[in-house]
C-alpha cells in the first residue's frame, strides 16, 4: 500500500467563546518541512503540535494552521491608540480623506493591536489536540485515498513494461540474426579474403558485445521487485525510487546494445512509461 504526500485535513471546534480551526495541506518534499501558522497566545504549545505532525506525516511540505475566531465577548486584543494616532497622523501627510478612512487605512498596519499574554487554557487545549487529531486523521485518510490512485497507475505502468520487455525478448532473436547478416555483408562488401575460421570466432565475440541476456533477467527481476514493494504494508517512496533507477538502467543498456531499429522504438516505449512513473514518484511518501 502507498500514499501520496499530498492530502487535505480539516476540524472545527466550537468553544463557549470562540471557535478554532485546524488545517492541514500537504505537498510532496523530500523531507518533511512544516510551516506553522499559530496566534501568539498559542505559541508555547508549537512544538507539541509540531510532533503530533510530524509523528502522523512523516514526510511532505505541510501547511498548519491553527485559527481562532472569537465568537463571544472575550477578547485578548486591545487597540493600540497610540500607534494608530500615529499611522494616521502620517497617513493625512501623504493621503487625502475623512478620519474614518484613515482609520480603515490606519488598522491594516502593523502592531495596531495589542494582546495581553495569558496561560492557555488546559481545558481548551484539550479540545486544541482533538482537533488536531481530527484533522490529522482526515489528511491521512485524504493522502491514502490518493495513494489508492497512484497505485493503479503503477500497477497499470509495470504490466506496460512487462509486456514491452516479452516483446523484446521475442524480437531478440531475429535482432542477433540481422545484426549478425549486416556484419557478413559488410564484410563480403570489402571483397577481401578472410580466414573462414578466425572470421566466425570474431563475429561471435563482437556479436557477444551486443547480447541482453542478461539485462533482460536483471530488468524483469527488478519489475518484480517493484510489484512486491508497491504491495508491501508500508508505503515506501523512496525504496520505489531507487528501484525504478535500476528499471532505467537496465532500459538503457538495452537501448544501447540493441543496434536494431524495431527493438530500439520498444526501448523508447518503455522508456516513457518510466518516465510517467518517474513524475508520479516524487508524491508518493
Amino acid at each position: 500500500m502507498i500514499q501520496s504526500m499530498t492530502g487535505f485535513g480539516k476540524h472545527v471546534i466550537q468553544l463557549p467563546s470562540k471557535k478554532i480551526t485546524i488545517e492541514l495541506k500537504s505537498l510532496n518534499s523530500k523531507s518533511l518541512d512544516i510551516n506553522a501558522r499559530i496566534p501568539q497566545a498559542y505559541r508555547e504549545k508549537e512544538l507539541e503540535l509540531r510532533k503530533m505532525i510530524a509523528d502522523n506525516l512523516v514526510r511532505g511540505k505541510v501547511d498548519f494552521g491553527l485559527y481562532v475566531e472569537i465568537t463571544g465577548e472575550e477578547t485578548t486584543a486591545e487597540v493600540n491608540q497610540g500607534v494608530v494616532k500615529n499611522y494616521m497622523s502620517q497617513l493625512a501627510k501623504i493621503a487625502e480623506g475623512d478620519d474614518i478612512k484613515l482609520l480603515e487605512l490606519a488598522l491594516r498596519m502593523p502592531d495596531t493591536l495589542k494582546t495581553d499574554k495569558n496561560d492557555i487554557d488546559e481545558e481548551e487545549y484539550k479540545s486544541i489536540v482533538s482537533a488536531m487529531k481530527e484533522a490529522l486523521s482526515n489528511i491521512v485518510e485524504f493522502r491514502n485515498e490518493e495513494g489508492e490512485v497512484l497505485e493503479k497507475d503503477f500497477v497499470e505502468r509495470i504490466q506496460n513494461l512487462n509486456r514491452l520487455l516479452e516483446e523484446v525478448k521475442t524480437m531478440d532473436p531475429e535482432r542477433l540474426g540481422s545484426v549478425r547478416e549486416r556484419l557478413e555483408r559488410a564484410v563480403a562488401d570489402l571483397k577481401v579474403e578472410l580466414d573462414a575460421n578466425r572470421f566466425e570466432q570474431e563475429l561471435i565475440y563482437y556479436l557477444e558485445k551486443y547480447d541482453i541476456t542478461e539485462e533482460k533477467v536483471r530488468l524483469a527481476n527488478h519489475l518484480k521487485y517493484f510489484e512486491t514493494t508497491l504491495n508491501s504494508k508500508e508505503s515506501n517512496g523512496k525504496k520505489l525510487g531507487f528501484i525504478s533507477q535500476e528499471i532505467g538502467r537496465e532500459i538503457n543498456t538495452i537501448g544501447s546494445k540493441a543496434n536494431y531499429a524495431p527493438m530500439q522504438q520498444l526501448v523508447v516505449q518503455m522508456k516513457d512509461e518510466l518516465e510517467k512513473i518517474k513524475e508520479q514518484m516524487l508524491n508518493v511518501l
